[in-house]
């Protein structure tokens, strides 16, 4: 049997990249008998759905194979990486063996009878706290999973832009270009956010569900969105047509509020899409009103630190 290393449904690029590398390092663990999670069997990266364009990018600079996709994982063994609630996790995880989680997020609803491999940093990827465990365990790194570890940086922390990034992530970053051959940061990660801002060929709930995620707040079912672009005005025209699928898809999924981040990675701002039951959470929220389909957030790139927690506090 063997043990499956799987990120959050709707993949962005930490999610499989922390996949591939966790599953390397655990194997390297395994066979120098050294680590903080001993497993007998071999470990397999996987995914819950498709690649995005950026992602897709770093795995062919890098000559990285897309993993398998495994969405439900009954009667299989376990490690979760870049999330820890039920929301985002494969299907039957209750009914499967876990064994350890690696990521970054707030800790969220996942529970486990038996004690596991938890590591956890307030760090803005999931691939800086796995360059650390590679440094505690004396595993040397490769250049391709230097090269997933730096896009997974890279993009999470939209190169250095987001509130969610520290001083740590940039000092891991430098070092994870030095050994995948990447001699300018900044042009890497604006080649590979560009990616993103190719949405002329997706549908408006393509756009939508690129990176989506559900959660519970206080009870109620709250989908947020993102979607990255390096100007605003490759989306504007299609404003009205997003807007109204997110309508269709917050009464077919029983939403209480459906948020899109239109994040301009340039101007470092997000224009907000809301469709919601109470327009007044936005207000409660960022302290602005809602007047029409969208707020402009001055200085808001992060979902996990800038968006998610004041709506979880303004639905409280």
């Amino acid at each position: 049997m063997s043990v499956y290393v799987v990120g959050h449904k709707n993949p962005d690029t930490d999610s499989i990249a922390s996949a591939i590398v966790t599953a390397y390092l655990l194997n390297k663990w395994r066979e120098k008998g050294c680590g903080l999670l001993k497993i007998d069997e071999e470990a397999v990266p996987a995914k819950q759905g498709e690649p995005n364009p950026e992602t897709a990018f770093a795995l062919e600079t890098f000559g990285v194979s897309v993993p398998e996709t495994v969405t439900d994982v009954e009667g299989k063994k376990v490690v979760l990486v870049d999330h820890s609630e039920l929301t985002q996790a494969p299907e039957n995880l209750d009914k499967a063996e876990l064994l350890g989680i690696v990521d970054h997020h707030k800790i969220g609803d996942v529970t486990t009878p038996n004690p596991i491999l938890f590591v956890n940093f307030p760090v803005g990827c999931t691939g800086t706290v796995l360059k650390l465990l590679f440094d505690w365990t004396g595993v040397e790194i490769p250049k391709e999973m230097a090269g997933l570890m730096l896009s997974a940086i890279l993009s999470d922390t939209v190169i250095f832009k987001s509130a969610t990034t520290t001083e740590l992530d940039k000092k891991v970053a430098e070092e994870l270009a030095k050994i995948a051959g990447v001699d300018d940061i900044t042009k890497f990660g604006i080649e590979l956010k560009a990616k993103l801002s190719a949405v002329d060929n997706l549908s408006a709930r393509e756009i939508i569900l690129r990176d989506f995620k559900d959660f519970n707040m206080s009870g109620n079912k709250v989908g947020v969105g993102q979607i990255e672009l390096v100007d605003l005005n490759l989306i504007k025209d299609r404003i009205d047509e997003i807007y109204e699928e997110m309508k269709k898809m917050k009464e077919e999924g029983g939403y209480h509020s459906v948020f899109l981040m239109l994040t301009d990675i340039m101007k470092e701002g997000t224009e907000l899409l809301v469709v919601t039951d109470d327009p007044s959470i936005v207000e409660k929220a960022f302290g602005v009103k809602l007047e029409g389909k969208s707020v402009w957030l001055d200085g808001v790139m992060s979902r996990k630190k800038q968006v998610v927690p004041p709506l979880e506090k303004a639905f409280s």
